[in-house]
């Protein structure tokens, strides 16, 4: 083989070489791009200072009208539970959590 077919080859191999590359690339790109994508659905939209409210669980308000309970004003536990309508605490509706917790620790405060 004389030396231009060898450097021909050469530059084959690096030409097919850099293909691969190139074709490694768009993928890792491709990936990135999905990423940043689902990254910008899922973000969460960022609320106004002012509203800076916690999202209550059943067990938030299962535990300040516990303790409510133990001080003694059972029967002002629930009627604050009947005031929303439920009969007991999970009949009410999650987004009344909020509120039930602000009744709830205004009792004996008062």
């Amino acid at each position: 083989m004389n030396k231009v077919t060898a450097l021909l080859d050469a530059i084959a191999t690096v030409i097919t070489n850099v293909r691969i590359l190139a074709d490694s690339l768009q993928t890792a790109s491709d990936v990135l791009a999905e990423f940043k994508t689902a990254e910008t659905v899922e973000q969460p939209v960022a609320q106004s200072p002012e509203k800076d409210e916690k999202a209550y669980t059943l067990e938030d308000v299962r535990g300040v009208l516990a303790e409510k309970s133990q001080n003694g004003f059972t029967a002002e536990i629930k009627a604050l539970i009947s005031k929303f309508g439920g009969n007991r605490l999970s009949d009410i509706e999650p987004g009344k959590y909020e509120e039930i917790i602000k009744n709830a620790e205004a009792i004996g405060n008062e």
